[in-house]
């Protein structure tokens, strides 16, 4: 039995379509307040939305939380104010779009790892949210290095070099990672165990 049919079992009682539809909308407006939620850090302050999208996707699954994080950017696309900084459709071509697509796949990953076993206590779910939190940096960096100006996207940051990107985008960010991929672990085990007494 995988975590998603668990959570979905324990907390609403039914995997039908409609609870999973709630699920969905309810998993996306999670995923927007943390997104507007910034924390002060060194050296730069942080947003809750990786958090978020961690905890959806460890808790719902691969499937429920991919289509989760599609419902989340559709809302963006639809003009929502969903994004960090309230944006919205403008950022789905900005110079952050390959992060918000990439993150997509964070929720996918995180929930096969969860189904597959591969998060189940806090140290082996921490490292399993670093790691995925690591990947989405992938698609994020490409889109401004190369991607974007494939497309025909204009802008003073398209083709970035690797040393900007780096210094302005990436090692900033690495430890507020950490952080957040140590939170939702301590979140999602903790919440993961409280179910599992619930049904002892």
């Amino acid at each position: 039995m995988t975590r998603e049919t668990v959570l979905g079992k324990a907390v609403i009682g039914s995997e039908a379509l409609g609870w999973k539809a709630a699920m969905v909308l309810g998993g996306s407006l999670f995923i927007a307040v943390a997104a507007q939620i910034s924390v002060p850090m060194w050296p730069v302050p942080i947003t809750l939305q990786m958090l978020a999208i961690l905890i959806v996707g460890l808790t719902y699954g691969s499937r429920l939380g991919a289509v989760t994080l599609l419902a989340y950017l559709g809302e963006g696309a639809m003009g929502l104010p969903v994004f960090a900084n309230g944006g919205s459709t403008a950022s789905l071509f900005g110079p952050t779009a390959g992060f918000l697509f990439g993150f997509v796949m964070v929720a996918w990953l995180a929930g096969l790892a969860a189904e597959r076993g591969l998060a189940k206590g806090v140290v082996s779910t921490a490292i399993v949210g670093i790691i995925v939190s690591a990947l989405l940096y992938i698609p994020g960096v490409a889109w401004p290095m190369a991607v974007a100006g494939m497309f025909g996207i204009e802008g003073s940051w398209v083709g970035s070099t690797a040393d900007s990107i780096w210094t302005y985008w990436v090692s900033p960010f690495l430890l507020g990672d950490a952080i957040k991929a140590v939170i939702a672990a301590l979140v999602v085990t903790g919440g993961w165990s409280l179910l599992k007494a619930r049904k002892g």
